[in-house]
């Protein structure tokens, strides 16, 4: 079995450390171009790509697929398969029919639910009872493909979008490699989803990290849980940027954004409904802290009646 795998962040990587692991060859290995990353925004290599270099694998690294010439340098490899993992490009129809038994893609998800770019957060933001990972066939459609595999788990009440990601990096692994033994001896046949059941999960952007104070404390705080360790959910204090790391239900009314009091147990602060109590914040130029360690240097800062957002 001569697999191309490709892939772009930490999360695929995992995929491919269990495919180097298997008894099939990785013959290339295709990931997103370097990226600028870091204070001096020098050029980064994917978490796929390194492991790729220090295994010896080919990597490509097209900016498109959608081109003859990327196309005809996939079609030379001459693959069996084509396993795809947050890769980042879209793969035209042409590549798609180029491995002689297509292509399979592992997606954080329980599809229908949540096709697209942030699957892993977007059922933490809709307080969805459970997530997994969905190994499919390939189709020119976003996330459409035919199921050929599924692994749940739960999402806990302290789930966090770096929690589940981990858990799921840890699952989705084996449950490719047990898809593709399935494709070889022909014992899978795939699933046909049901477009009604489908949702769709929008990439995070650093704009809806801003947290609105007037909105439920119950969907703030599951906002907060989704968008830890990125985009990190944000707001203001005395014009100074604060970031909320985790949060939890509390009670308590008063104006959207109010502090209404502050303890070693944590900041309450009014929401649209209800409040909230932020255990773990960080301020500019500072590590985050849990709230009883800013409690005890910086109790001023958080007197009763400040407005956080304003």
């Amino acid at each position: 079995m001569r697999i191309v795998f490709a892939g772009t962040p930490e999360f695929a990587a995992e995929h491919l450390k269990a495919l180097l692991d298997s008894p099939y060859e990785i013959v290339a290995v295709y990931t997103q171009p370097d990226r600028p990353a870091g204070r001096g925004q020098k050029l980064m290599p994917s978490p796929v790509k390194q492991l790729a270099v220090a295994h010896d694998i080919p990597v490509f690294q097209p900016p498109t697929l959608r081109n003859a010439e990327a196309q005809a340098e996939l079609a030379a490899l001459k693959p069996d398969l084509m396993v795809v993992v947050a890769y980042g490009l879209i793969l035209p129809q042409v590549v798609l029919d180029i491995p002689r038994l297509g292509c399979i893609n592992s997606h954080a998800s329980l599809l229908p639910r949540w096709r697209g770019a942030a699957p892993i957060q977007r059922a933490v933001e809709a307080g969805d009872a459970e997530s997994g990972v969905t190994v499919m066939r390939m189709e020119a459609g976003l996330d459409t493909g035919p199921m050929l595999l599924k692994v749940v788990t739960p999402i806990s009440a302290d789930d966090t979008g770096g929690s589940l990601h981990d858990r799921l990096a840890e699952m989705g692994p084996p449950a490719v490699v047990q898809a593709i033994a399935g494709l070889a001896d022909g014992s899978l046949r795939g699933e046909v989803q049901d477009d009604a059941l489908a949702t769709y999960a929008h990439k995070l952007n650093k704009d809806e990290a801003r947290i609105d104070w007037s909105r439920p404390a119950v969907e703030l705080e599951r906002l907060i849980r989704a968008f830890n360790p990125w985009p990190v959910c944000h707001s203001t204090l005395d014009g100074e940027s604060v970031k909320v790391l985790a949060a939890n239900l509390s009670t308590g009314k008063g104006a959207p954004g109010e502090i209404l009091s502050a303890s070693k147990d944590g900041l309450v602060v009014a929401c649209g409904d209800q409040a909230l109590s932020l255990t773990r914040l960080q301020l500019p130029g500072g590590k985050a802290l849990n709230f009883s360690d800013l409690f005890n240097s910086r109790r001023e800062k958080f007197a009763a009646g400040k407005v956080l957002g304003q």
